[in-house]
């Protein structure tokens, strides 16, 4: 995948992250690795008004914007900050979903309570309310993503973590959609969380031999 192939991509995700509202205004930010740079949104768009060229590339190693233009994000040191901390990331999306900001707003711990969180997400953890584009925020997030995929911010929003964008983005969709459910089922009694054992056996879906394996049965 060439820097233009990234930069096409980034265009994607930015503009379904708008269409389904995980977003609004010049809200939220997103940023993916590509040799040695991270290509993030600039400062004060929309993110679906973001054009291919417009994505601002910044060298991980030294933090130094490499093209010429626009300013980074206001969040750039957080996405900065966990590229340096775990290399296995490649592709960070930080939005304002509705309904994970009214969960941060009651409670800090999300339950795994279906299959296509356990598989997809896991565990989701929570970072009490940070000043954003702080490098305390940015510090707050690195804490966590070699252990965690999935960050609720108090009061604030989610990151989410992959290892391209597609997944990255997907986790963001899954953990909404999660905190949607919970606040759903809690104006009615406390939900249902999957045990140890279920979360494990579903978690367990994911891995690559256990698709291999599934598709020879198939044979």
């Amino acid at each position: 995948m060439s820097a233009t192939d990234i930069r096409n991509e980034l265009c994607k995700y930015a503009r379904k992250t708008v269409s389904n509202k995980l977003v609004v205004g010049p809200g939220g930010n997103l940023s993916a690795r590509h040799e040695g740079k991270m290509y993030l949104s600039p400062s004060g768009f929309a993110l679906d008004e973001i054009a291919p060229e417009q994505w601002v590339e910044v060298d991980i190693e030294s933090g130094d914007i490499t093209d010429i233009g626009l300013r980074p994000s206001s969040e750039v040191l957080m996405h900065l900050y966990a590229y340096r901390a775990n290399p296995a990331i490649g592709a960070i999306v930080h939005t304002h979903p509705p309904y994970c900001i009214a969960f941060t707003l009651v409670a800090e711990e999300l339950p795994v309570m279906f299959p296509d969180q356990a598989a997809l997400v896991g565990t989701t953890t929570y970072v009490p309310y940070v000043l954003p584009t702080t490098d305390r925020l940015a510090d707050a997030v690195v804490a966590k993503v070699n252990d965690y995929s999935t960050i609720l911010l108090g009061n604030h929003g989610l990151v989410t973590t992959g290892r391209n964008l597609r997944e990255a983005y997907y986790r963001t969709e899954v953990v909404e959609e999660s905190a949607k459910i919970w606040l759903i089922a809690s104006a009615i009694k406390t939900p249902k969380a999957l045990t140890d054992e279920e979360y494990k056996e579903i978690a367990s879906l994911e891995s690559e031999a256990y698709r291999i394996e599934l598709l020879q049965k198939m044979k």
